[in-house]
């Protein structure tokens, strides 16, 4: 019988400890295909850049506690690496998708600035269900290109549940992908979620001092001030609030379902 084909990405770059450790946790559940950033890629969302070098493929070897790994360093976006790994490098239709484990949360409306998050919605326009993780990190870390050591532990357990339950029963037609936020001091007995999406932003660019417009300036992001409990039921919520794991459901349907007109 042949094993389920996972492809693993994400916008941390290949060469992250969170997509080793995404690699740790579902080694047990198929067949394995890495496609990821060769370079750093977050808040990429789901672009696809143009210019020189876009789509160079390097082929690299993971050097891992459990076994080395294949995989594909791709010049470009999160979302560009998952669509090389579909239409280039796999022999067929991935069954699952995973993209992370990122470094810095994504909830609320910061998904879509997410490269994560990104990703994930690119693997679902190909029809292949898919999960996005991230894990609570200092703001310094979200945009690390020398990828500090964490503790991967309870995001590797939570994930290699979901995964499982995934290639397993599949996802509902209305679900497009799962988002899952995993607090730092998450551990064995830490509650999971259930969410729905917040309508706050966890994060915000924080306002420039004086500068020169003439000089290329990056902005820079933040956690939100005051940021309060967030809704009932929400991402934001059980994350702040509860230090709970949080699993939501996302629909790639933006339409508002209410009715309005301009007449």
């Amino acid at each position: 019988m042949m094993q389920p084909l996972i492809l693993i990405t994400n916008d941390d770059g290949v060469l992250s400890p969170g997509l080793a450790a995404v690699v740790e946790a579902v080694r047990p559940l198929g067949e394995l295909l890495v496609a990821a950033p060769r370079w750093q890629q977050t808040t990429m969302g789901r672009a696809f850049p143009r210019g020189d070098g876009i789509g160079v493929i390097e082929r690299m070897t993971l050097r891992l506690p459990g076994g080395d790994q294949e995989a594909h360093a791709v010049t470009g976006s999160p979302a560009q690496s998952v669509a090389h790994g579909v239409l280039e490098l796999a022999g067929r239709l991935p069954d699952l998708c995973i993209s992370g484990i990122n470094y810095g949360e994504n909830l609320g409306q910061s998904l879509t600035c997410s490269g994560t998050l990104g990703a994930a919605f690119e693997a679902f326009t190909h029809g292949i269900p898919a999960i996005a993780i991230s894990r609570e990190a200092s703001e310094e870390l979200w945009n690390a290109t020398d990828y500090p050591e964490l503790d991967w532990e309870a995001s590797k357990r939570v994930l290699a549940l979901l995964a499982a339950k995934v290639l397993g029963q599949g996802l509902p037609p209305e679900i497009s992908l799962l988002n899952v936020n995993v607090p730092a001091a998450a551990g064995p007995g830490t509650a999971v979620r259930m969410t729905r999406q917040s309508r706050l932003s966890s994060s915000r660019f924080q306002r420039p001092g004086r500068r020169s417009f003439e000089a290329p300036w990056q902005l820079r992001w933040e956690q939100t001030p005051d940021l309060g409990p967030g809704e009932p039921g929400s991402d934001i919520h059980a994350f702040f609030q509860e230090q709970a794991i949080s699993v939501t459901p996302i629909s790639w349907d933006m339409s508002a379902h209410a009715r309005w007109s301009f007449d």
